[in-house]
């Protein structure tokens, strides 16, 4: 028999000391958190470009970019190319919301609807927008039509992906209750299934943002005579790095700045809702 055991009577426990709680959340908020990696980003680009590591030919300097970025605005460029990426995108986005927000509602509350739609929707997520351009552009030629319809066909699927989702993850007791108090249809969808959808929807919102930018960036590279994508096509033919830098900043300020303003709007409609990110 060993000493330890000689030492504790029989029939006793030591009583066990509560370990203080160990923290599972992320933590705080980091003030303006969001803009740290690409501040990280930007010093390595300039740290890189100062100390000659990176060739000018293959990666233009940030301050040759701000350069080019004035001059681009003084002759009125870069404003009218944004002005008419912007419209695309922005046509594109709205159709394809409204699309999307359609064919998730007649699928998520019809089970005929769910049956019409929801295989050929489930394929079309398959199949990537930029797959269907070649045909795209037989269809509809290499016009305004061909553009706005590509950027649509990246939009309208994501809406509808999460928005039925949403749909279909409302607490039947919800409905049971709906029916319980004869709920008119009307009052059912308002007060029911648009509050029960909403998360759903702007999740699927922030993916389509995006998608509409990627979209447009495909788009406006073939045979297009205006845009940012036009404009950076047009600099690869002369060698102007800067520019192409332009436009890719561009692009990804403006899908920083979408997503941006959806999570806001997500942060402000689902308040009542405590989550990690609070």
């Amino acid at each position: 028999m060993t000493a330890s055991v000689l030492a504790r009577p029989q029939g006793t426990t030591t009583p066990s000391v509560r370990k203080p709680g160990r923290r599972l959340k992320p933590g705080r908020p980091i003030p303006l958190g969001a803009a740290i990696g690409p501040f990280l980003l930007l010093s390595v680009w300039a740290a890189g470009s100062a100390a000659g590591w990176i060739d000018p030919r293959t990666l233009s300097a940030p301050w040759t970019v701000v350069t080019t970025t004035g001059d681009l605005i003084a002759d009125g460029r870069l404003q009218d190319n944004l002005a008419i990426s912007a419209q695309r995108a922005g046509l594109g986005l709205v159709i394809g919301t409204v699309i999307g927000t359609v064919l998730a509602v007649v699928a998520g509350l019809s089970r005929w609807g769910e049956a019409l739609l929801d295989g050929p929707i489930q394929i079309k997520r398959a199949i990537p927008s930029l797959a269907l351009l070649p045909l795209l552009v037989l269809w509809f030629g290499i016009g305004e039509q061909m553009k706005v319809i590509t950027i649509t066909l990246g939009v309208f699927v994501p809406v509808y992906i999460h928005t039925h989702n949403g749909l279909r993850s409302i607490d039947s007791r919800y409905v049971e209750l709906g029916e319980s108090l004869r709920l008119p249809r009307a009052v059912f969808l308002r007060r029911i299934v648009l509050p029960g959808a909403l998360p759903g929807f702007l999740l699927g919102m922030r993916f389509a943002v995006v998608n509409a930018w990627l979209a447009l960036v495909v788009v406006e590279q073939i045979n297009s005579t205006s845009g940012i994508g036009y404009m950076m096509q047009l600099a690869r033919e002369y060698g102007q790095t800067d520019v192409i830098i332009v436009g890719l900043v561009l692009y990804g300020l403006l899908g920083l700045l979408s997503d941006g303003a959806v999570r806001l709007a997500q942060r402000r409609a689902l308040s009542w809702r405590r989550t990690l990110a609070d």
